[in-house]
């Protein structure tokens, strides 16, 4: 089982970034997938979620409506498109396969600075 994010940077306040979560060794379309962040001290914090065959999503209150999460059962990919970038958006990035595989990325680093 491999999960491979990239797409992580440094971006202006107000800017965007979109994540990619490339995923191999298991039945992709049969997981949920999430992407949760986590930040130095800090406990790492559930952002956004999908359903295995895409059709629901949910997202925390302080990612909503700048954040999508997306999905591709062919290319075997979640993404998380992030607009309106904050300071506090900042932290490491990561993707996650639910039950039954609970696999992780090894993150991405996502900085909103200017």
């Amino acid at each position: 089982v491999q999960l491979v994010e990239s797409g992580g940077g440094l971006v202006q306040p107000g800017g965007s970034l979109r994540l990619s979560c490339a995923a191999s060794g298991f039945t992709f379309s049969d997981v949920n997938m999430r992407w949760y962040r986590q930040t130095p001290g800090k406990e790492r914090e559930l952002i956004a979620f999908i359903t295995s065959g895409g059709g629901s999503t949910a997202y925390a209150d302080s990612v909503k409506d700048r954040f999508t999460i997306s999905r591709n059962n062919v290319k075997n990919t979640v993404s998380l498109r992030m607009n309106s970038l904050k300071p506090e958006d900042t932290a490491v990035y990561y993707c996650n396969a639910g039950r039954p595989i609970n696999h992780w990325g090894q993150g991405t680093q996502v900085t909103v600075s200017s």
